[in-house]
C-alpha cells in the first residue's frame, strides 16, 4: 500500500474515532423513585435526583467513571447519537427516569427467549430548544417483574451499578416550541423509530389548553382506522407524525401532544404553540413637528393589534449633535412623566396601547429628536419611530398672522364698495328717464301750495341732489304730502339761486330708491 494511501486511511479512521467520541458518554441527571404507603393507605411518591452518566459503547465495556450509576448504551438497529449528531455534548441536558409498563409484560421482538425486561426512558434536550429526542432503553433481566404493582416496588440501584441497555424505541420533535402569527400555517414536527419492522402503531395527536383535551388525529397500522386529519398517511407509514396547522387562530394556542403506542410502550412529546403578533406602532406627528415657541402639543405612541399583552413603551429625546456620531455618541435621554392608557381589548383578541406626552416647545428643543421604542416577546428588535422637532420664535408668527388679517380685511372691504358702488351707478332705461322727466314737470309747486295732497300722484319722483347735468330722484309715496313739498320746494329753490331751470333733455337716474 502506497504511504499517500496509508495516510488517506490513517485520517479516516482517525476521524471517525473523533467523530464517535463527540458524544461518547453524557453526564445525566437519574430521577429515581421511591414509593412508600401513608398512614391513610395511599401510596406517596417521592423523587430522587442521583447522578449519572450515559456511555455509548458495547457489551462488556467497563464505566468511564466508576464511582457513578451508568447506562450503557449498546448497538442496535438505533442509535441515539443519530438524533444529536449536529450538535455537541455540552449543549445537551440528560435526564434519566424509570418506565413503568404497568404490569404488562410483552414480548419485544428483538429480545432473547428467556429474557425479561426492565424499561427506562432518556430525554435529551437541546438547551436552546432546538429539539427533544426520548428514547426507551430497555435493559434485559433474569428476573421476572412483579405484577401489575411493579411500579410500587422498583428494584434497587446501586451508586456504583452498571446497567447495560438498548434503545428500543425513539420519538423526537424539532419544534418543542412553536411561535405562530395569526393566518400563518405552522408544521408541529413528531418523529418516531422502533427497533424492529410490523410493529402495530397508533398515533394520535391531541391539543389540551386551560385544562380541556380535544382529540386531533388518531391512527391505527393495525386496524388501518384514520380519524380526524393533519397528518399525512403515507409520511406516516416512514415514521413521520408531522401534524400541520393550517391557519392558526388565537383558539389554535395551547399544548399539542404527539403520542405514539408500541405495545407495552407509550411514548409522547409535547409541543407548544404559542401566538405572537407583533405591534403596529404609529405616531400622531410626521417626521418633523413644527410648532411656536412657548405652544403645547400632545404627542401620541400608539401600538395596536399586538399579543400576547405584555408590551413596553419608552420615549426618549436625542441630541441633535449625537444624531451622525457612531462612536462615543451620548446615550438617549427617557422622557420621564410618560402617560399611558388602559389596554384595549379588541375583537380580534389582540391588544392596543399608547403612551402619550406634552411637549412643551422651546428654542433650546429645537432640532432634537424624539423617538418612541415599542419591544413585545412577538419582536426581535424593538420597533422605533422619530420625529424631529423644529421650533420658530413668536415675532415670526406674529407679522405672519398681522399681515394675512390685514390683506384679508382690505379686500373685503374692498368687495363690499364694488358691490355697492356697482348697484347705485347702474343708469335708468330711456322709459325710465322719461317718466322721472314728466313727473317732475307735471308738478310744479304752485299746484301744491293750496292743497298739498290732492294733487300728488301715486309714486311721485322727488329731486335729491342737482350735480353736473344730473339729477338724483326718490320715490315717495303719497302718504307723506308734506315731504313731498318740502323735497319740491328745496329742490325749485336750488334752481333758481342758480337762475337755471331743468331741461326737458336733463339726464335722470334713481339712486338708492328704484323699488317702493
Amino acid at each position: 500500500m502506497s504511504p499517500l494511501l496509508d495516510s488517506l486511511v490513517c485520517c479516516f479512521v482517525l476521524a471517525g474515532v473523533h467523530c464517535v467520541q463527540q458524544v461518547q458518554w453524557l453526564p445525566c441527571q437519574f430521577t429515581d423513585e421511591q414509593v412508600t404507603r401513608n398512614q391513610e393507605g395511599h401510596f406517596d411518591t417521592h423523587l430522587i435526583h442521583r447522578q449519572a452518566m450515559l456511555q455509548f459503547g458495547q457489551k462488556g465495556d467497563a464505566p468511564l467513571n466508576p464511582h457513578t450509576i451508568t447506562f450503557l448504551i449498546t448497538g442496535s438497529k438505533l442509535d441515539l447519537r443519530r438524533y444529536v449528531d449536529e450538535v455537541g455534548a455540552e449543549q445537551l441536558e440528560c435526564e434519566l427516569r424509570r418506565y413503568s409498563t404497568e404490569g404488562i409484560h410483552v414480548h419485544w421482538p428483538s429480545q432473547e427467549a428467556k429474557e425479561y425486561n426492565r424499561w427506562f426512558t432518556c430525554t435529551l434536550r437541546h438547551n436552546q430548544g432546538r429539539f427533544t429526542v426520548t428514547g426507551f432503553l430497555r435493559h434485559p433481566s433474569d428476573h421476572a417483574p412483579p405484577g401489575q404493582q411493579d411500579f410500587r416496588s422498583w428494584s434497587v440501584i446501586t451508586d456504583t451499578e452498571k446497567l447495560t441497555t438498548t434503545v428500543a424505541m425513539v420519538i423526537r420533535t424539532e419544534t418543542p416550541l412553536v411561535k405562530a402569527s395569526l393566518g400563518s400555517q405552522e408544521k408541529l414536527h413528531c418523529q418516531f423509530n422502533i427497533d424492529h419492522r410490523g410493529a402495530n402503531v397508533t398515533v394520535e395527536w391531541h391539543r389540551q389548553h386551560h385544562g380541556e383535551r380535544i382529540k386531533l388525529f388518531s391512527h391505527s397500522s393495525r386496524t388501518k382506522q384514520t380519524q380526524g386529519s393533519g397528518v399525512g398517511l403515507k409520511a406516516l407509514a416512514g415514521g413521520d407524525a408531522s401534524f400541520t396547522l393550517p391557519f392558526t387562530k388565537m383558539k389554535s394556542e395551547g399544548t399539542y401532544i404527539c403520542s405514539v403506542l408500541v405495545n407495552p410502550l407509550f411514548g409522547s412529546m409535547d409541543v407548544n404553540v404559542h401566538i405572537e403578533e407583533p405591534p403596529r406602532v404609529s405616531l400622531n406627528v410626521g417626521p418633523i413637528l413644527l410648532l411656536q415657541e412657548g405652544s403645547e402639543h400632545k404627542v401620541i405612541c400608539e401600538a395596536e393589534k399586538y399579543y400576547p399583552l405584555d408590551v413596553a413603551i419608552v420615549w426618549y429625546e436625542q441630541d441633535p449633535a449625537a444624531l451622525d456620531q457612531r462612536v462615543g455618541a451620548p446615550l438617549p435621554k427617557v422622557l420621564p412623566n410618560i402617560l399611558l392608557s388602559s389596554h384595549k381589548h379588541n375583537q380580534d383578541m389582540t391588544y392596543s396601547l399608547s403612551a402619550f406626552f406634552y411637549l412643551q416647545a422651546s428654542v433650546e428643543a429645537s432640532g432634537k429628536r424624539f423617538v418612541c421604542s415599542v419591544s413585545h416577546h412577538s419582536l426581535r428588535m424593538p420597533i422605533k419611530k422619530s420625529f424631529i422637532l423644529k421650533v420658530e420664535e413668536p415675532s415670526s408668527w406674529m407679522f405672519v398672522i398681522t399681515v394675512s388679517f390685514i390683506i384679508i380685511t382690505l379686500m373685503a372691504v374692498l368687495v363690499v364698495m364694488l358691490l355697492y358702488l356697482h348697484s347705485a351707478r347702474k343708469p335708468f332705461s330711456q322709459a325710465d328717464n322719461q317718466r322721472a322727466h314728466q313727473a317732475f314737470i307735471s308738478t310744479p309747486s304752485s299746484c301744491l301750495s293750496s292743497s298739498p295732497t290732492s294733487k300728488l300722484p301715486t309714486q311721485l319722483l322727488l329731486p335729491r341732489h342737482v350735480s353736473s347735468g344730473a339729477v338724483d330722484f326718490q320715490i315717495v309715496p303719497k302718504n307723506k304730502p308734506s315731504d313731498s313739498v318740502m323735497w319740491i320746494r328745496e329742490f325749485e329753490a336750488a334752481v333758481r339761486n342758480d337762475g337755471e331751470q331743468p331741461p326737458p333733455s336733463l339726464d335722470l337716474r334713481l339712486s338708492n330708491y328704484r323699488e317702493i
